[in-house]
This record gives C-alpha cells, structure tokens and sequence, in this order.
C-alpha cells in the first residue's frame, strides 16, 4: 500500500481572495509535478484522491489527477483533512484499509500525519513540506511505513 501527502499549492492570501484559490505561479508549479509524475513513472496508481474541501486543496487535486491511473470520480472531499485537525483518525482509516491514496491537504495536518506514520509520535518534525510537493510513503508487509521518494517543484 502507498499513500501520497501532497501540500496544495500556493494560493492567494485571504485579503485578496477569500476562498484562497490557487495563484497563477502555484498552479504551474503543481502541473509541473504532475507532468513530471506522468512521464517519468506512467503516472502514480491511486484508488481515490482525498482533499479537505478547500479550493486549493480541491484545485491541486484536480491537477493531479490526470498524473494518476484514476478516474475523475476517485477526487472526493474528505472530512478530517482541515489545517488543525486531529491526524489518529486518518491515520486508522489508512492503517484499516488496502488502497493507495492520495491525500491533498494542509500544514501542520500533512506533517503530523507524515512523523505519525513514519515514527509514532505526529509532535516529530521529518518531513520539510512544500507549496505543491508530493512525498510518497509505503507500508511494507510488517505493516511499517517507509518514504519512498519526495517531489518538490522547484527541484524540475
């Protein structure tokens, strides 16, 4: 099983767009790491696409989704997904389930969620997110997660 952690874009600032769309430069950089996932790779294989509702998260997500073998369906809103809340209850609904996921998301949820799966304790700062970075995480058959690989844009 693989999940995807993928931080939306860069996105207005809420004086100049309440709903915080996607910027014009952060909606490249996320195309720029799809493009790249699906030419390097034939595209990363998910079941579904989780974002938290929010349009940044929805538009990345969007943006996504053509870098993976799923259909337009697989991009559903989530519950649980906001900046703040709690990651145990994701965390137990991937442990429970076999799908590989893509979760689009937010700080500080996506590197809670991150340090809960890769050491146990969601207050461990491992992994350095960015505006429109995917990171890759594998769970091996001990049941133990593992990172693959990470993808920032302005390293493409």
């Amino acid at each position: 099983m693989q999940i995807y952690l993928v931080q939306h874009g860069e996105s207005q600032p809420e004086e100049i767009d309440p709903e915080r769309k996607l910027t014009e430069s952060g909606a490249r950089a996320v195309q720029k790491v799809a493009n790249f996932l699906r030419t390097s790779s034939g595209g990363v294989q998910v079941d579904v696409i989780w974002h938290s509702g929010k349009a940044r998260a929805q538009q990345t997500a969007e943006l996504l989704l053509p870098a993976t073998r799923a259909g337009a369906e697989a991009v559903i809103q989530h519950e649980g997904l906001a900046p703040k809340d709690a990651v145990e209850p994701i965390e137990r609904e991937l442990e429970e389930g076999n799908s590989n996921v893509m979760i689009v998301g937010h700080l500080p949820l996506l590197a809670k969620l991150a340090a809960l799966l890769l050491t146990g304790d969601a207050n461990n700062d491992v992994v350095a997110f960015q505006f429109g970075c995917v990171i890759c995480l594998k769970r091996d058959d001990a049941g133990k997660w593992k990172l693959e690989w990470m993808i920032v844009p302005n390293l493409l």
